[in-house]
This record gives structure tokens, C-alpha cells and sequence, in this order.
């Protein structure tokens, strides 16, 4: 904990993947206690019912292409408010330190001299894949993993990660924010050397109730986008490796599955872009 000179107090509290009993003790018990909620848009809303009445919530959601503030305002916010002498929980999905811009927010209090303390959450590149019944590690096919951005990720090498490095970096790869650059990804891995017949599995709201789980190959993907184009709406995470072949024996869940084939590439594009609702937060203040 960093108790910082401000009366008031940051929490970086990871709200984890969905699923609102994987949220834990202690990030149940700072929420409740907090002043202000500022809340993302991966925040299961079930979670807000921990608030205390006349907590203020403030919704800072982030989605592709859609921002409620910028990470400047958000910063700005809980640097305000703390200075008031609030206790202000900032809920991210995940965990806040997994791709989750909490280190950027924790050095911007440590510059403005506010106290805070991270509270970690379950990263949605555990439970999703776990959740899909992919063990990221598992002796008879894996001894490693890592966890990469797809984010930012263009066609070729020159933009987001170098995926002539990441391609290598481990045996499962777990890509995050990758629904609208994983055809390219799949391209540039590929390139990079892995197998065409890697398998590869997509997963949409993981640890919902209607979590969806599509999987394949590498080629599969690139055989679904030449034909026409693949659309995946976020939320997405792509799980890379020989560990996805387990998902079939090891689908506890009984989550909807599906099979990535450019034969099938209208009815896989639109089951991953329709079948699910949509879930938008609004924010409440009051």
C-alpha cells in the first residue's frame, strides 16, 4: 500500500473476468466501503450491487473506437476526488495491472502525491480460457505462456507487437483485444514460423452464461478472412497452442462452441458478430 499525503484514497481494484462470484473478498469488501465507483465497461454490472447506497458511480468505459474519457480525464477524476477526501474504487475488469492501464493510472498518483493501493483481480486470460476447458499449461503440451496485446496489430511487422518475436515467445500464447486484428495476427504468426494447423481458439465473453467459444486452426482463420472477412465483436481473447486441442474433452461449462471452417465462414461470421446481445453500461450518479 502507498499511503501517499491526500485524506482521500485510490483503490485499483480488478473486478475480474465477468462471472461476479470470481470477484474476491477483499475487492468486495473495498467496494463497498468506497465513496466513488469509477467503472469500466468489462465490469460485470452485478458487481456495482456491492456499492454502498449513495456511492456515486462513474462510468469510464472504454471500447474500441468509443471512449466515455479519455485516460488523461480518468486520471484527472480519481486525482480530484481523492483530494476531496473520497475513497475512490477504480473497478477494471481483469486485473488492473494485465493490460489494464492500472500502471499508468497508479504513476499518475504517485505524481500527484494520492494514496492507493492495488487490489488484483482474476486476468480474463486465465479464467477464459479456463472457463473454455484450455488448460494454458499442461505437461503433454505446454510449458509456457505468455500474454501479448493485439491491440494496435496491423497487417505486416511495423505496427503494435513484433509477432516475429511473439510468435516464439512461448507455447500458448494469449492474445488480448484481438477481435478486429486476429486474421492478421493468424497471418503474421504464420509468417513467423508457427504451423498453418495450430490450433486456435477465439472466446467471447468469457465466464458469462453466454460465453462463446469458436475454434480452429491459424489457417482456418486466414481461410475464413480471404473468404470474405472475419468479424468478431469484443469483447475477444484468443488462446494460441496445442493446450486449445483440450477444449472439446474439457468444455466443463457446456458454453456454445463452435467450429472455425472457411466452409462455413457466413454462418461462423455471423453467430460470432449476432448471437449475443450486447451488454452497454450506462453510468448512475447519485
Amino acid at each position: 500500500m502507498n499511503d501517499g499525503n491526500a485524506t482521500g484514497k485510490v483503490l485499483l481494484i480488478g473486478a475480474g473476468p465477468g462471472d461476479p462470484e470470481l470477484l474476491t473478498i477483499k475487492a468486495v469488501n473495498a467496494i463497498a466501503g468506497a465513496d466513488v465507483i469509477v467503472y469500466d465497461y468489462l465490469v460485470n454490472p452485478e458487481i456495482l450491487a456491492h456499492s454502498r447506497r449513495g456511492a456515486e458511480l462513474i462510468y469510464a468505459g472504454k471500447r474500441a473506437g468509443e471512449h466515455s474519457m479519455s485516460q488523461d480525464e480518468i486520471n484527472q477524476v480519481l486525482i480530484a476526488r481523492a483530494r476531496r477526501g473520497q475513497i475512490v474504487a477504480r473497478l477494471k475488469g481483469g486485473d488492473p495491472f494485465i493490460f489494464g492501464r492500472g500502471g499508468e493510472e497508479a504513476e499518475a498518483l504517485v505524481e500527484a502525491g494520492i494514496g492507493w493501493e492495488v487490489i488484483p483481480g482474476i486476468s480474463s486470460g486465465v479464467a477464459a480460457a479456463a472457463y473454455a476447458g484450455i488448460p494454458l499449461t499442461h505437461r503433454g503440451y505446454s510449458s509456457s505462456v505468455a500474454f501479448i496485446t493485439g491491440h494496435g496489430s496491423g497487417t505486416g511487422f511495423s505496427r503494435g507487437v513484433d509477432w516475429r518475436v511473439a510468435a516464439h515467445a512461448a507455447d500458448t500464447l494469449v492474445i488480448f483485444m484481438c477481435a478486429d486484428t486476429i486474421a492478421a495476427i493468424a497471418r503474421d504468426l504464420v509468417a513467423s514460423g508457427r504451423r498453418p494447423a495450430t490450433p486456435v481458439a477465439l472466446i467471447r465473453w468469457g465466464t458469462y452464461q453466454h460465453q462463446e467459444v469458436y475454434t480452429g486452426t491459424l489457417d482456418d482463420l486466414i481461410g475464413i478472412d480471404e473468404a470474405g472477412g472475419l468479424s468478431v465483436e469484443p469483447p475477444a481473447i484468443a488462446i494460441v497452442g496445442e493446450v486449445v486441442a483440450l477444449s472439446g474433452k474439457l468444455n466443463w461449462l457446456n458454453s456454445d462452441a463452435f467450429a472455425l471452417s472457411p466452409i462455413s465462414n457466413i454462418a461462423v461470421a455471423g453467430a460470432i458478430s449476432d448471437s449475443v446481445e450486447e451488454v452497454s453500461y450506462a453510468a448512475s450518479c447519485d
